[in-house]
């Protein structure tokens, strides 16, 4: 920007960032995403004003769509039934298959959340993760690292509502071609369209109109 004469402070992109990504996140929450049955969990820690938060993360195996989020400050016993119960609102509906560590916080609230008096519609709640063989949680762990790969350039977040987790989670799903999905978003999989060549502006452009 200083390049055409323009000259902002910090603040004001943030500000911007700000702004802009709770507008995109408002429109894209009245939108569903059709994934799949079979969903993953995980953790990962961050730096937030120095201290050691936890991300927790929930996923869709199918489309890798980034289904939920929530920062903690514990791991292994930190309250995640809201990021299941949020995953529920986002999804309309519940996974057949849950697949995360052996983390007792997420079978907890696995039995609260998703778990079914009915033994017929019961879903399954995989734990047995391993770096190899069939089940694992490379998925989840790749993301981790495009997480990992953002934050670690910022020196640390700096406050636990930053927009940043938010504005990346958008990014994750409907701004960011993934191989293993053909070059497709995750967006595109789960079923929802962004058009143009600058997505981030066809989601504001959207996301303004709908406000009006």
């Amino acid at each position: 920007m200083k390049l055409i004469g323009v000259e902002v402070s910090y603040r004001t992109v943030l500000n911007w960032i700000r702004k802009y990504t709770e507008l995109m996140d408002r429109y894209l929450d009245k939108i569903t995403p059709q994934v799949g049955d079979t969903w993953r969990a995980d953790e990962l820690y961050l730096k937030i004003r120095g201290d050691t938060k936890y991300l927790y993360a929930l996923m869709d195996d199918e489309t890798r769509f980034w289904i939920a989020q929530e920062v903690a400050s514990t791991k292994q016993t930190a309250n995640v039934r809201p990021l299941f119960r949020e995953g529920k609102r986002v999804a309309g509906k519940k996974p057949k298959v849950l697949i995360t560590d052996g983390a007792p916080n997420f079978h907890q609230a696995f039995r609260k959340e998703f778990a079914d008096m009915r033994r017929y519609h019961n879903p399954q709640h995989v734990q047995e993760i391993r770096m190899d063989g069939k089940i694992h949680n490379n998925k989840m762990e790749r993301m981790n690292g495009e997480i990992r790969d953002r934050e670690k350039v910022m020196r640390s977040l700096k406050n636990p509502e930053t927009p940043i987790l938010t504005g990346y989670q958008i990014f994750h799903n409907y701004i960011r071609p993934h191989m293993a999905l053909d070059n497709r978003t995750p967006a595109e999989v789960a079923g929802i369209r962004i058009g143009g060549e600058n997505k981030w502006m066809t989601l504001i452009q959207n996301a303004s109109k709908k406000r009006q």
